[in-house]
């Protein structure tokens, strides 16, 4: 038996706060669907609030809340320019091609971040052979780029070419507040250049479920009616959204910790012959085994036999994410556990 379990798998096996379940126990509910839920309601106006926008949408999950986001701004037939190795792309089952009639158009991306000019480039002219570009969408923080925080000048780019073509600009936010506490700048400031944004309860903010789509009022109108279309209409969603206020209200700042754990954890794993570390920029730690007498799925697996959680995310690539549940202790004992594995115990 393991000495101890550390999960590094994500920040989404965190577990609910003790104030989190209190604020479930005791929240005041109604009928969400016909608007009637006052904590449903207060969780869409703070959060709304908190990123500079006029309305929000609590929605099921992020996948939920950026179908819901690309089928409110497009119409189908059109197309969604995004980053090759986007969440959306890579992780969201084809749901805007399946459900909203949507062709995708990936373009390549530095660390999630596409070069402007090949987004201008791929605006389509008015042609009867092409689709119409219905949408760009962005990832902040990118997920399969380990973390990494899209620069600003980046995104003040690409939003400029979007106002040029008047084409809508999403944000897939799901750690949005990972890179505002990096960046020490306002979840706001952040999501200003775009149109809406979708941002996650449920992963480093640590609430059981549940995501908020914001952006002006008469669109979240509109994407209420998608929410209802998708089944995500809800009855007394307040017990849920009781917890996701208290996410927003107390967890938001902590989130600079699981930073730090990364940091120790990427600077104690560089130092272990066989293993190249991409350093992170907030929680993930991206580790490539190229080269060493091991692959990643045996890495992950070996690890898992001294109470490691881990992922690959290809075939030479594993990722360790930090999150409330993972303390300085357990990066420690994660370091002390993969020596083990790369020395053969």
């Amino acid at each position: 038996m393991a000495e101890r379990l550390v999960d590094l798998r994500s920040d989404t096996v965190t577990k609910p706060t003790p104030a989190m379940r209190q604020a479930m126990y005791e929240a005041e509910v109604g009928a969400d669907v016909y608007g009637e839920d006052p904590t449903v309601n207060r969780l869409e106006e703070e959060t709304a609030a908190l990123l500079g926008k006029e309305a929000g949408l609590f929605v099921t999950s992020g996948t939920q809340g950026n179908l819901v986001s690309i089928l409110t701004h497009t119409e189908p037939g059109q197309e969604v320019v995004l980053e090759a190795e986007s969440h959306i792309f890579y992780y969201e089952v084809a749901g805007a091609a399946l459900i909203g009639g949507l062709q995708l158009r990936t373009l390549p991306g530095n660390q999630g971040a596409m070069n402007p000019a090949a987004v201008e480039a791929s605006i389509r002219p008015t042609n009867i052979h092409y689709p119409s570009t219905g949408l760009i969408a962005l990832e902040n923080t990118h997920n399969r780029s380990g973390g990494a925080i899209i620069p600003e000048e980046n995104v003040r780019a690409i939003a400029a070419i979007a106002a040029k073509y008047r084409v809508p600009l999403h944000l897939d936010g799901a750690r949005l507040f990972n890179a505002a506490v990096a960046l020490g700048k306002s979840a706001a400031e952040l999501a200003a250049p775009f149109d809406s944004v979708s941002i996650c309860l449920s992963k480093g903010l640590a609430a059981p479920v549940g995501s908020v789509i914001v952006g002006p009022r008469d669109w979240i109108e509109r994407a209420r009616k998608w929410r209802k279309r998708l089944g995500g209409g809800m009855r007394q969603a307040g017990v849920i959204a009781a917890a996701g206020l208290v996410a927003l209200n107390t967890m938001v700042e902590r989130l600079a910790e699981d930073h730090a754990n990364a940091g120790r954890l990427a600077e104690g794993l560089g130092v272990i012959p066989g293993l190249t570390v991409v350093l992170p920029q907030t929680n993930m730690v991206l580790v490539e085994v190229e080269g060493a007498r091991i692959t990643g799925e045996e890495l992950v697996q070996r690890l898992r036999g001294h109470g490691v959680l881990t992922g690959t995310i290809a075939p030479t690539k594993v990722r360790f994410v930090t999150h409330k549940d993972v303390t300085a202790d357990d990066i420690i004992y994660t370091l002390k556990a993969v020596e083990k594995v790369m020395k053969g115990d």
